[in-house]
C-alpha cells in the first residue's frame, strides 16, 4: 500500500511539472559558408551548416568584432550574382522571433574591406550599413523583432554598389506572442528593429545567454555603458537578488537589474543621446530597480523621464511604483522624432538623484504587404521558362521592400486585399531565350507585356487569351512559331499588338482583324505564314479542324498505299528479271533441241514421196 502510494504521488508529481513547464522555443543558428553543422563557446550553441538556402559564395572569414560569433566562414554575394539574394529558410513554426544578422570581412586582400549594403526581412527593409561600422560593436549586426505566420522567412541582401554584401551568420529565435506588446499600435503588420540596447552602469558586455537568462528572451545583446558624459555621473552595482526580472513576456535577464548608473551633485540629470533616423517613430523601454543602498523607501528618489525635452514620464518613484526595493520596473512608450537624435534625459525632483539601469530603444517600422503569392509563383515560372541570369536578381518578393524592386517588374497595391500586384513587364532587348508558360495567366493584372527582341521559341500559349486587363502586348522580333490562338481576340482592352518579325503561320483571328478598324494599332508584318487581313497575303479556303484532320489522314493513307504499289511492283519486276536469267542460262541446250526437231520435220517432209507400205517393202526385222 505504502508503495503505491508513492508512485501515485509521483506520478502526479511529474504531471504537475510537465503541464507548468514551457517548451523550449524554436532556435535556429545558420553558420553561413559553413560545410558542416558547429558548436561554439562557451555556451556550445549549434550552428547548421549552410546548404541549400541561397546562391552566392562561400569564403573565410574575417571577424570584425569580439561580440560576432566565432566562425571561420562567410558567404558574400558578387554584383555578378545580380543585386538582390536572398536566404529563404522554411519550416519555421508560426510564431514571433528575434532575427539577427550578424555581418563579415572576406578573408582576402583584394575584397572591399568595408561593404555598405542593405538588409530586409519580409520584404521590409531594416537595415543600411554605414561606413565605418566595422569600429563599432554595436553596429556589426542587424536584429528585428518580426511576425511569421506562412511558415517561411525571406532574408534578402541588396546590393548598393560599394563591396558585396558578406553575412557569417543569422539566428532566428522565438521569443514569447506579447514581447514587447506597446500598446494598439503594436501587432503583426508591425516590425521593431533594434536601434540600441544598453546595460548600464557595467563595462561588460552580455548576451542574456551570458546572464544565464531565460531562452524565450532571444538571447539579446547588451551593450555596456558605465557612464553618460565625463564627471557628470557614477555606477551603482548590487549582488542582490531583484524580483519580477525575469516574468514573461519579456523575460529580462535578473543580472540585468544588478547595475545602474546614478546622477551627481556636479550634475543632477542623467541625458543620453542617440542618433537616430529622422521622421521616424521610435519605441522606448527604461528599465530601473532601486539598488541604491542610501534609498530604503518611496519617496526618497523621485524624477522625470523626458525625451527630447517633453516629459514623458513624471513623477517615477522606483520603489513606490515597483512595490519594492530591489524590484524591477520597466517604462515604455512610442514617440515621434522629426530629427536626427534622441536625448533621454531624466530630471530629478524629490531626494536622491535620478537612476537607470538599462535602456532599449527600437524603431518602428510598418511590415510591408507582400506580392500576391498566385503571381509570385507566375513569375518564378517565367524566371525559369526564360533562363533569366543572375543580373535580373528575381530574389525574394517581386514589389517589396519598394526600394529594390525586380528588374523590368511594374507593381500596383491593391488596398482592398491588401497585396502587391504585377500590372507590367517589361523585359525587351535581354537576350532572353526558351519559352512563354501557360503559368504566364496568372498575371491576372497585367496590362503591359515587352517581350520583344529577343530568342524566345515555341508557340504563344492560348492562356495568355484569359489576361483581359492587357492593353499592349509586344513579342516582336522573337522566334516565335506555330498560330495565333483565336483566345487573344478576348482581350478587349488590347489596343496594341505587336507579333511582327516571328515566324507565325495561318490565319489571323478574325475578332483581331476586326478591331483594326476601331482603331487599334496592330503589327503582323515579317511573319511569311500569316494571312487573313489587308496587308498579308490572301487565305485559302478556311478549313475546320476536324476538316484538317480529315486531309491529314487522306494523305498518309495515300502515301501508305503508294508505298504498297510501289514494293508490289518492284517484286514482281525481280521476278520477270529472274525468270529472263535462268532462261538465258539454258539457251544453248534448247537451240540444239530445236535443230533436231527442225532436222526430224525436214526427213520426214523430204521421205513422203518415197514411202511404201509394209507389204511392199517386205518383212521387218527386229533384233
Amino acid at each position: 500500500m505504502l508503495r503505491f502510494t508513492l508512485l501515485w504521488l509521483l506520478v502526479v508529481f511529474l504531471s504537475l511539472v510537465s503541464s507548468s513547464a514551457r517548451p523550449a522555443p524554436f532556435a535556429m543558428r545558420i553558420s553561413c559558408g559553413a560545410r558542416q553543422n558547429v558548436r561554439t563557446a562557451p555556451t556550445y550553441a549549434l550552428w547548421y551548416k549552410d546548404f541549400g538556402y541561397t546562391g552566392g559564395i562561400p569564403a573565410n572569414a574575417t571577424i570584425p568584432s569580439f561580440i560576432t560569433p566565432p566562425l571561420k566562414t562567410l558567404r558574400y554575394f558578387p554584383l555578378s550574382e545580380g543585386p538582390e539574394n536572398c536566404y529563404g529558410i522554411n519550416r519555421v513554426p508560426k510564431g514571433h522571433y528575434t532575427v539577427r544578422i550578424f555581418f563579415g570581412l572576406i578573408k582576402q586582400p583584394d575584397f572591399d574591406n568595408e561593404p555598405l549594403f542593405e538588409i530586409s526581412v519580409e520584404g521590409t527593409l531594416i537595415h543600411s550599413l554605414k561606413s565605418g561600422w566595422t569600429s563599432h560593436d554595436d553596429q556589426v549586426f542587424a536584429e528585428a523583432l518580426v511576425f511569421l505566420l506562412d511558415g517561411t522567412l525571406s532574408i534578402c541582401f541588396h546590393s548598393t554598389g560599394h563591396g558585396d554584401p558578406a553575412i557569417v551568420s543569422i539566428e532566428i529565435l522565438q521569443v514569447d506572442d506579447k514581447a514587447y506588446y506597446s500598446g494598439p499600435e503594436w501587432g503583426k503588420g508591425v516590425i521593431l528593429k533594434t536601434t540600441s540596447r544598453l546595460t548600464c552602469g557595467t563595462s561588460k558586455p552580455r548576451f542574456d545567454e551570458d546572464y544565464s537568462g531565460d531562452h524565450w528572451g532571444g538571447d539579446r545583446y547588451w551593450e555596456p555603458i558605465r557612464t553618460f558624459g565625463q564627471n557628470a555621473d557614477e555606477p551603482r552595482s548590487t549582488e542582490n537578488s531583484i524580483k519580477q526580472a525575469s516574468d514573461a513576456p519579456n523575460f529580462y535577464p535578473e543580472a540585468l537589474y544588478q547595475s545602474a548608473i546614478v546622477s551627481t551633485d556636479s550634475q543632477p540629470d542623467l541625458a543620453y543621446t542617440i542618433d537616430v533616423d529622422p521622421n521616424k517613430n521610435y519605441s522606448i523601454w527604461l528599465h530601473f530597480a532601486e539598488i541604491d543602498a542610501l534609498v530604503t523607501d518611496a519617496g526618497q528618489r523621485v524624477f522625470d523621464v523626458l525625451l527630447n525635452g517633453d516629459i514623458m514620464f513624471k513623477a517615477i518613484d522606483i520603489v513606490k511604483m515597483s512595490g519594492d526595493r530591489y524590484t524591477a520596473l520597466v517604462l515604455n512608450t512610442t514617440v515621434a522624432v522629426s530629427g536626427r537624435t534622441l536625448t533621454i534625459t531624466l530630471h530629478p525632483k524629490e531626494g536622491h538623484h535620478a537612476l537607470i539601469n538599462a535602456i532599449e530603444i527600437f524603431q518602428v517600422i510598418a511590415a510591408e504587404s507582400k506580392t500576391s503569392s498566385a503571381e509570385v509563383r507566375a513569375l518564378q515560372a517565367l524566371k525559369r521558362s526564360l533562363g533569366l541570369p543572375n543580373r535580373f536578381a528575381w530574389n525574394g518578393d517581386p514589389c517589396v521592400p519598394k526600394e529594390h524592386p525586380w528588374s523590368g517588374a511594374d507593381c500596383q497595391f491593391d488596398k482592398s486585399g491588401s497585396k502587391w500586384f504585377i500590372d507590367g513587364l517589361d523585359l525587351a532587348n535581354q537576350g532572353l531565350k526558351g519559352f512563354l508558360p501557360d503559368d504566364i495567366s496568372k498575371l491576372i493584372h497585367l496590362q503591359s507585356l515587352n517581350l520583344s527582341g529577343n530568342t524566345i521559341h515555341g508557340v504563344i500559349p492560348s492562356s495568355l487569351g484569359t489576361i483581359t486587363s492587357l492593353e499592349l502586348l509586344d513579342l516582336s522580333y522573337n522566334f516565335i512559331n506555330g498560330s495565333i490562338p483565336e483566345s487573344l481576340g478576348n482581350l478587349t482592352a488590347l489596343r496594341r499588338l505587336n507579333l511582327n518579325g516571328n515566324s507565325l503561320s495561318g490565319r489571323v483571328p478574325g475578332a483581331l482583324g476586326g478591331r483594326l478598324l476601331n482603331g487599334a494599332s496592330f503589327n503582323f508584318t515579317d511573319n511569311a505564314g500569316l494571312c487573313g487581313i489587308p496587308g498579308l497575303r490572301t487565305c485559302g479556303p478556311h478549313l475546320s479542324a476536324g476538316a484538317k484532320v480529315g486531309i491529314a489522314f487522306g494523305v498518309s493513307l495515300s502515301f501508305l498505299l503508294l508505298v504498297i504499289c510501289s514494293v508490289c511492283y518492284w517484286k514482281r519486276r525481280q521476278n520477270i528479271l529472274r525468270a529472263q536469267q535462268i532462261a538465258a542460262r539454258g539457251a544453248p541446250y534448247a537451240k540444239a533441241r530445236t535443230q533436231f526437231s527442225h532436222d526430224i520435220q525436214m526427213s520426214r517432209h523430204h521421205n513422203h514421196g518415197h514411202t511404201r507400205t509394209a507389204a511392199e517393202n517386205g518383212p521387218s526385222l527386229l533384233s
